[in-house]
């Protein structure tokens, strides 16, 4: 994928949806900390062959190492979360498990996208890339684009909602003849 924004749908899309088992925040990020490898790995900006961030076996492994280490700053995620208006209270079990699906997301995203991918690494054929087969690249990669888009409109409709709820909570909270927002 050119851009991690095209990821950032997709895993918007489930931390949003899902997020009574996924951390939005960790999730949304995870898709960004893959690819910070891609800053270090050889063969860049040709080649994902070495990029193994791009697994499932070693972006899990990072994936759950990230989201442990956003629980270290659960109090940053709860004000920065409140800041948003998304209703939100940090969980470690959450965190890991959006750390760990926000990579393998993008690992999936990225094996249907990039020829040279191993998300099955050390299996060096991509599998999922395979399944374009008589597809000319171009437009297979273009309707990998569409899905990512779809799921950002997608996303942005679930954080409207869930700022709508957040607001609706607050005003309920909030002592009565006093209908103000402020914090």
């Amino acid at each position: 994928m050119p851009f991690p924004v095209y990821h950032m749908g997709v895993n918007g899309f489930f931390g949003l949806g899902f997020r009574k088992w996924v951390d939005p925040a960790v999730i949304v990020l995870a898709n960004i900390v893959v690819d910070l490898e891609v800053l270090f790995a050889p063969g860049w900006p040709h080649s994902h062959r070495y990029w193994h961030f791009h697994t499932f076996l070693v972006g899990g492994f990072v994936g759950a190492l990230f989201g442990l280490v956003c629980w270290l700053f659960k109090g940053l995620f709860n004000r920065s979360m409140r800041l948003i208006r998304i209703p939100y209270e940090a969980r470690l079990w959450k965190m890991v498990f959006a750390g760990v699906l926000g990579i393998w997301l993008h690992v999936i995203i990225d094996g249907f996208y990039h020829w040279d991918v191993q998300p099955f690494w050390p299996y060096k054929k991509n599998v999922l890339r395979q399944l374009s087969h008589g597809i000319r690249q171009d437009v297979w990669q273009d309707r990998i684009e569409v899905i990512c888009l779809v799921f950002t409109v997608a996303a942005i409709l679930l954080y409207v909602r869930a700022v709508i709820v957040f607001n609706r909570k607050k005003a309920k909270t909030a002592p009565s003849g006093d209908n103000s927002t402020h914090n």
